[in-house]
């Protein structure tokens, strides 16, 4: 992410499903930043900094977003595909339905999917 610590709003999402995952984020949360588009692939940490809010990009009160900073990139990019192939992951929701921007992990996804990045839990 290109804001460092500052951060920014992970903004735009429109999808009732991903919001309500965000609702549920408290501050200090870390997550997976995952390319969507191109290589399909985690290749970062962030962390929550502010809880859910109104997305500013919108006058929808529908919409809300959270805060994210980067913490750090991964040593070794995971794709989908890995995530896919290893029987841990087996139930994970990026592996079940990849199209939803914004899901949960379980602690055992996150520690599968820090070991396979080469980074600590």
């Amino acid at each position: 992410m290109a804001k460092g610590d500052t951060g920014e709003e992970w903004d735009g999402v429109r999808n009732y499903q991903a919001r309500n995952n965000m609702r549920l984020m408290k501050l200090g949360d870390r997550g997976f930043f995952y390319h969507s588009q191109s290589e399909k692939a985690v290749v970062g940490l962030v962390e929550v900094i502010a809880e859910s809010h109104p997305d500013s990009t919108t006058d929808d009160a529908r919409w809300e977003c959270v805060d994210i900073k980067a913490v750090a990139p991964v040593a070794t990019p995971v794709t989908l595909q890995m995530c896919k192939e290893d029987p841990r992951l087996a139930e994970m929701s990026l592996v079940k339905n990849t199209r939803l921007s914004v899901q949960p992990v379980t602690e055992a996804e996150w520690r599968a999917v820090c070991e396979m990045a080469g980074v600590a839990p």
